[in-house]
């Protein structure tokens, strides 16, 4: 197995400073947010179930996670929290959707990788 640290101290400081200035400028504490929701396995299967449909409503979110409908508004509110989902009465009905294609795009790289890697979620 190989070893996992360097043998050697060696610090590329251009590299360091270049990547550290980067990260300055665009990183958001409230991203790792992002992931901590969708490491839920609940709500990450109801992620995957908008990109296989567009909208559903809670009662067929409710159905399709094997729960009740206060548990899925429930995990669906976190998503909405963040801005990953959002939400749309139509008469009596609440329909949720994914909030942007860059969402549907990390759900469905997320499964992509997982299969690629031989894991199952």
């Amino acid at each position: 197995m190989p070893k996992e640290t360097c043998d050697v101290t060696c610090i590329h400081q251009d590299t360091v400073d270049h990547v550290q200035s980067k990260i300055d400028q665009h990183f958001q504490p409230n991203a790792s947010e992002i992931f901590k929701v969708l490491a839920d396995q609940t709500r990450l299967k109801i992620a995957f179930a908008l990109t296989i449909e567009d909208e559903l409503c809670v009662c067929d979110v409710a159905n399709i996670i094997g729960g009740s409908s206060a548990t899925a508004s429930h995990h669906l509110r976190h998503l909405r929290k963040l801005g990953l989902a959002e939400q749309q009465k139509k008469g009596k009905l609440v329909y949720y959707s994914l909030a942007d294609p860059t969402v549907k795009q990390m759900v469905t790289m997320a499964f992509q990788l997982n299969e690629g890697c031989g894991a199952h979620v």
